[in-house]
Parts: C-alpha cells; structure tokens; sequence
C-alpha cells in the first residue's frame, strides 16, 4: 500500500477500499504519510466527496488510532451532546447539569474557541480554580458522584483527528462534509457515550451558513453515529442571530447561572429544554421532566456539584471587565437584524476569542446585547455594550460591526424576518 495510489484513487473518483482508508489513516497517524500528501488527499476527498461506507470507515479508522473510554461502571445511561458552534452558544453549560439533574450520566468533552465561534472551556475556565484537564479516572468519579463533567478531550481520543484537524485548517479543506462529520463522530463516539444529540447550526454565525449544508451536515453525522451503534439525533437550529444576550467567556457563565436559577433568555431557555428532552429521550430516560428540574432548583444542584468537582468556586464573583463601550440605537423603531457573525468577530476582537490555538483569551471580553431582531427600540438607547481589559480594542470591534451592517433598524410596524430557533429534526 503507497500514499499515491489512495491519492489518485480519490483524485480520479473513486471510492476508496476499506484497506486503503485504514492503511492511510494509520499510516498518517505514525508519520508515514507525508502532511503533503495527506493534504492532497483531503483535497480530493473535498473535491470528490465519499459515500456513506467510506465515511463509516474513514471514521472507525480514526477511532481505532487511540483509546476508547468505557463508562459501562456508571448505573445511569450515558447521553451527551455536540454542537456546531455559533456565537453566544452557551447551552452546554445549563444542559449538562440539567440532563444530569433527570437521571442521566453526561460526559460532556468540551473544546476551545477559534475565531469568532466561542469555546465552552474557555467560558468554564472563567470561574475562579475551575480546570478542563481531568484523567480518565476523575472524569468517570466526577460522573459516578454529581452525573455531569465538562472537560477536556485526552490526548489519547481519536489522535489521527487532531493531525487531520490541524492540517485541514491550513489547507483550505474545511469545508468537506465527510471530513467535518468524521472528525466530530470519531470524538464522540470514541468517547464511549451511548446516545447523542447534535446541535446543527446554520445561519451567518454558523459554520454551515445555508440550512441545505446544515442538513446534509446532521445527516451524515446521524448516519456515522447508527452505524456505529450510538443513538444518534440531531436538531437543525438557527444561528442568524447570537444565543441570548451575551457573547464572551464570564458573560456567558454568568447568562448560564441565570438560567438554572430559573431565568435568563427565552432562547437559551427553549433551546436547552429542547436539546435536554432530545438527550433524556436518546437514553431511555422518557418520563423525565427538564421543565421541573429547571424550576425546583435541582438542575443548579448538579451544576455546582460539578463546578467544585472541578476546582471551581461556583461563589466566586467572575471577572469584569475594566472598560467598557456602549453601542446606541441608530434610529427608533423595530430592530430587524443583528448580525451573529458580526457579534462573534467583534466578540474575538475584544479578546474572548482567539486567531490561533495557542493565544490567550481575555475572561471578561465580550459583548453584551440590549435588544433582539424583532423588538423596539429607541434611537440613542445602548443596543451593545463591548467589554475588554484594553481599550485599544474597542476600534476593531466597531470597525467590524459596522462593516458587516451588523445592526438594522427599520420604522416602527416593520416585522422583523420569521426565523424558527429549531429548524427542523434528523434521526
């Protein structure tokens, strides 16, 4: 078996054996096979496209590179969920503690942010002592004692996706279908959970901007997970505008709380609901009720069993940003668009996020939203505020909200565009 005949069996058209995915996939993750090479073949695969079986096989090659987690041990089902990610998505937070608080085990692996799409252990890790890292041994402890974890991925998941992961993002491979759901399923599934919910985004803040992308995207994804025995649904949801009121680390911690204290935003709230009887209904867990465990307080239990568990102090004020900036109305009357891209970007600029993996965030940055497409407001009125530790950054932010037409205002009886939070379902 050689690199250049897998390369030009996929740059010709062709449906790559079995033999051929396992032996590259392997072959790549011990080095024998060239980055370059590895880029032209994803190349043809983005080109090219694969069927169902190879991306099924793609997929348990990349599982079989590392370690599977096992939580057999636990007396609950194990249910988790994966979102696309967007701008101001802080669902997990509420939603796993949530999931937790009906019965169920949720052993959540979490990332970072990069660009303008926000991370949930970035936002976690802006609670004072709070930490990702957790062995394979307090991960499942934590899971046997609050029923809930968010933590960071072991090096040992799935290392071939991180070698492909790395390389895709430099070389103009991103966007491939098979490549995104592979490289989602082969974490997830890898993780040992035995059912799992996806939160597909499309919309400007999304990856996935149109929803026949989104679709085909949830699609592929529920396929990979039936094939390999994990009961596997997706919600198709929106992400035009940004998830509730904030974009940014402690500003999103901060919404959560509010939520499991029995408030916060109404799309946050129907959302988390949403994907929570998703997950309870994946595992078998049908008579839950998400609703009440919202309300009688012990979704909050469970999170700040989980938040110590970790190191954190779920007291603990979280950072505040040392200057702000407001955004005000430009005119009086209905606002019909703010822009999730445009939020996220200028979110980034401010410091929540990051151009590369290793950069630091800034806990505080962000921005925080005053109004919703659809609602009245008043010229002169703060729409944003933008928070940062360095001022310096306020420039590039506004730069980007105003060259995206983030914000439109329109006279008053204008109704803004009808967009449903969830789309649509796939199973």
């Amino acid at each position: 078996m050689d690199a250049i005949t897998v390369i030009r069996a996929k740059r010709d058209g062709h449906a790559l054996t079995p033999a051929q995915i396992d032996w590259v996939v392997d072959a790549y993750t011990r080095g024998e096979v060239a980055d370059e090479q590895m880029s032209a073949l994803a190349m043809a695969i983005l080109l090219n496209g694969m069927d169902r079986a190879e991306i099924a096989r793609w997929t348990a090659a990349m599982i079989a590179s590392g370690e599977r987690m096992d939580f057999a041990s636990l007396p609950r089902p194990t249910t988790d969920k994966h979102s696309t990610g967007g701008v101001g998505d802080k669902i997990t937070l509420p939603l796993a503690p949530l999931v937790a608080a009906c019965g169920a085990a949720v052993p959540q692996l979490s990332g970072r942010g990069l660009g303008h799409s926000g991370g949930t252990l970035d936002k976690l890790e802006a609670i004072p002592g709070w930490r990702a890292r957790l062995t394979p041994d307090e991960m499942l402890d934590i899971l046997a004692t609050t029923g809930a974890v968010i933590c960071a991925a072991g090096e040992g998941l799935a290392p071939a996706d991180r070698r492909l992961y790395a390389l895709r993002d430099v070389t103009g491979t991103v966007e491939s279908i098979p490549l995104i759901a592979s490289s989602i399923m082969s974490k997830k599934i890898a993780e040992g959970t035995g059912a799992l919910v996806l939160d597909v985004k499309a919309g400007s803040g999304a990856f996935m901007k149109n929803l026949d992308d989104a679709r085909e995207l949830a699609e592929t994804m529920v396929g990979l997970g039936t094939d390999h025995g994990v009961t596997t649904v997706a919600l198709l949801t929106d992400m035009e505008t940004p998830l509730g009121l904030t974009a940014g680390n402690a500003l999103e911690v901060r919404e959560s709380v509010e939520v499991l204290a029995g408030g916060g935003p109404a799309d946050v709230v129907e959302l988390t609901l949403a994907l929570a009887r998703e997950m309870l209904d994946a595992a078998g867990l049908t008579d839950a009720d998400p609703a009440r465990a919202l309300a009688d307080g012990s979704a909050m239990d469970v999170w700040r069993r989980m938040i110590t568990a970790q190191g954190g102090d779920p007291d603990a004020a979280l950072p505040v940003a040392r200057e702000t900036h407001t955004v005000a109305a430009p005119a009086s009357g209905v606002l019909t668009r703010l822009d999730a891209y445009a939020v996220g970007v200028a979110a980034w600029r401010l410091g929540a996020g990051r151009a590369r993996k290793e950069d630091p965030v800034q806990a505080a940055a962000g921005v925080e939203l005053h109004a919703k497409p659809g609602e009245t407001v008043t010229e002169g009125a703060p729409l944003l505020t933008l928070h940062t530790d360095t001022p310096e950054r306020f420039e590039a932010a506004l730069t980007v909200l105003a060259a995206e037409d983030a914000v439109r205002v329109e006279p008053a009886g204008t109704p803004a565009p009808a967009r449903p939070l969830i789309h649509g379902r796939v199973a």
